[in-house]
């Protein structure tokens, strides 16, 4: 029998053996007359308040029609552009990012246009915009080819594109225009399909994500079923036609779990109980008696040195079952009896199980960043710093394997701890650069607002001056979100005040 402390090593190289060598992706298939020598921007790269009136005093006129006024308003748009990212060129963060949801009462006539100045005034050079979120997708209703509905449903704007007006308005504005998308938490309106029912995750206990997580619009997919994929590649296509400067993945994991369930420990709290995800599962075995106990273990969660026993008679020209990342030591070579291999084949099983509910996460991902990827558009990752994480015997319930994410993508781990002070926000992002390859472009996002702690989190200057000591790594930080800093501003938005 092994030691102990054999067994923790052991499970601690095999465990980095799944992810390092084993499973390849399956399927990697953007006035007035100012004085020049004027000082435009202030501290942060934001827009001085006198400008910033003026050119809100010129926008509403030039929505009176007033020919001046909107001549003059462009200008004054160019100018700040380029002033602000004169800034950010000399000021870290040479990218300052913000997120965003836009409603339908954003179609208002200049709503787009004070949102998109208002983010340059706060001297960001980004925007993130979200496009598809609680199973709604940000395209017109009439110049909609994706299973899901549109977030714009007022009659007579079906041939809207809101996001298509807010791409071209923020490049306008010098910024860059990122979309922001859930990836494998598909929303409710997919779960009402029924032609979609077998895309739909399960647990060992016939659970999906409605009954697991609080939130009901949270309906997580199969990251291995084909028309999963086929439906997302199409969203991410229809998004792509816009010519966004780069798109954001989120939700690139499981469902998040409350109590006890937060931590997986055994095969009926994966989310391997599909057709498709079974399938795949077993199609790692390498051998006859590799399958077998595969089936085994799926099905009871647990192998006996019974089951062994009669493993090896049913396929006795076998010496060892196999699968994928498998690999047989001299030790193990010399446990000979049923009885004697079955810890060490019981918890290999459970790595393969666990490892298998990981790599489908990352072929998605790596397969919805495909198309921007072929038009040359970059694409990132956002994650949390504890979502990949071991605890106790079990892991993180979110699975969520960020650390093996293609360091291709940009990684945005959402940097959003709550301990009162800043210190569990930098070991988050310490974290993230520490388990990093070496040239991945990392962006944190924050959680907070200007000028004063919310939420039990310290205002965003003092997040920023914690994260500067990081500055040669980190060239970017997006703050989440617009409706914190605006929070009246967002209300009004959402209920067309």
């Amino acid at each position: 029998m092994f030691n102990h402390s054999f067994q923790c090593v052991r499970v601690k190289l095999l465990w980095q053996h799944f992810f390092t060598a084993i499973f390849s992706s399956s399927l990697l298939i953007p006035y007035l007359a100012i004085q020049p020598a004027q000082a435009q921007v202030t501290e942060y790269c934001r827009i001085s308040p006198a400008a910033t009136k003026t050119k809100e005093n010129l926008r509403l006129l030039a929505l009176k029609g007033n020919k001046d006024a909107q001549r003059r308003y462009q200008q004054l748009i160019q100018k700040h552009a380029k002033e602000v990212q004169q800034c950010r060129n000399r000021t870290w963060p040479k990218t300052q990012a913000l997120w965003i949801r836009l409603y339908p009462c954003d179609l208002k006539s200049g709503a787009i246009d004070q949102i998109m100045d208002r983010i340059v005034n706060d001297g960001y050079n980004q925007v993130y915009v979200e496009a598809f979120y609680d199973g709604r997708v940000l395209l017109p209703a009439a110049a909609n080819p994706t299973v899901w509905p549109s977030v714009i449903r007022n009659p007579g704007a079906e041939k809207v594109d809101l996001l298509a007006t807010a791409i071209k308005q923020g490049k306008q504005r010098g910024l860059k225009v990122y979309v922001w998308l859930y990836t494998n938490n598909f929303g409710y309106s997919y779960a009402l399909r029924r032609d979609r029912e077998a895309a739909i995750a399960r647990n060992g206990k016939g659970q999906t994500s409605l009954y697991v997580v609080n939130d009901s619009n949270q309906v997580f997919i199969d990251p291995y079923n084909e028309q999963a994929k086929r439906d997302y590649y199409r969203l991410v296509q229809e998004i792509l036609r816009r010519r966004p400067d780069g798109l954001l993945f989120d939700y690139i994991r499981y469902p998040r779990q409350a109590g006890s369930n937060s931590i997986a420990t055994k095969v009926t709290d994966l989310w391997l109980f599909t057709k498709a995800t079974q399938e795949a599962l077993f199609r790692r075995a390498q051998n006859n008696q590799g399958l077998e106990l595969i089936r085994r273990f799926l099905g009871k969660g647990y192998v006996t040195a019974g089951d062994i026993s009669e493993v090896d008679q049913l396929y006795p020209q076998e010496n060892q079952p196999m699968w994928q990342g498998r690999v047989i030591t001299a030790q193990e070579k010399s446990l000979l009896s049923p009885s004697e291999r079955q810890p060490l084949l019981q918890t290999e099983l459970w790595l393969l199980a666990v490892a298998h509910a990981m790599q489908g996460i990352i072929d998605f991902v790596t397969l919805a960043s495909h198309p921007a990827k072929q038009l040359g558009i970059p694409s990132g990752v956002v994650f949390f710093p504890e979502g990949n994480q071991m605890v106790g015997q079990g892991y993180d319930s979110r699975l969520q394997p960020w650390d093996q994410f293609p360091s291709s993508l940009e990684w945005h781990p959402m940097s959003y701890g709550t301990c009162g002070n800043v210190s569990c926000i930098v070991e988050q992002v310490q974290r993230v650069i520490s388990l990093s390859k070496p040239g991945t472009q990392i962006i944190p996002a924050l959680a907070g607002k200007w000028g004063g702690s919310v939420s039990n989190r310290p205002s965003l200057e003092a997040q920023m001056q914690a994260l500067k000591q990081f500055a040669p790594k980190l060239k970017g930080v997006s703050h989440f979100a617009y409706s914190w800093q605006y929070p009246e501003n967002d209300s009004d938005r959402k209920f067309c005040r």
